[in-house]
């Protein structure tokens, strides 16, 4: 009698004491992204208004890139985005005069490993609904400019897209 009771009281130990499973409460992560503490002094210096002064392919100037899957590289000389550190939301504003305009709310973080990752939102669309984004470099960052470096492949070999920003004088 003693053994079962025995047995009862630590089958109910062992069940009492089993961690419940739970699911993922984050979003999934912007692909290649790596989920890190963000880099809150590069954040802050890039909080404002810019602009896109130029954008570059170094070694590949003949060459047509579809930026961020929304138009031409080169409609983005004059776009102006606007960065906000604190919630990283912001939003950006196509006005070449070639190219079609667009306008778009925006987040974004730069993470530890000075990975610029920026989501672009749908009109009415949440950034935890949004599962993918685009992850570029930060590099030359000072208080009045800084650019962002996108990894593409152009015939098998890889290409950086540079983006420099410029201040807006408010």
């Amino acid at each position: 009698m003693r053994k079962i009771l025995l047995i009862c009281t630590m089958a109910i130990l062992v069940f009492a004491c089993k961690s419940a499973a739970t699911a993922p409460t984050t979003p999934e992560p912007v692909s290649n992204a790596p989920m890190t503490k963000l880099d809150k002094t590069s954040q802050v210096g890039i909080k404002g208004d810019w602009q896109i002064a130029g954008v570059s392919y170094p070694g590949s100037e003949y060459i047509k890139v579809n930026s961020f899957n929304l138009a031409d590289s080169k409609c983005f000389i004059g776009s102006t985005w606007h960065f906000i550190s604190n919630n990283n939301k912001g939003n950006m504003t196509l006005n070449s005069p070639n190219c079609t305009a667009f306008t778009s709310a925006i987040t974004w973080y730069i993470n530890k490993e000075g990975q610029f990752v920026l989501k672009i939102l749908d009109e009415g669309l949440k950034s935890k609904k949004v599962k993918t984004g685009f992850v570029l470099g930060v590099r030359n960052q000072a208080e009045n400019s800084f650019e962002l470096v996108d990894k593409i492949n152009v015939g098998s070999k890889p290409t950086d897209v540079v983006y420099q920003f410029q201040r807006v004088n408010q």
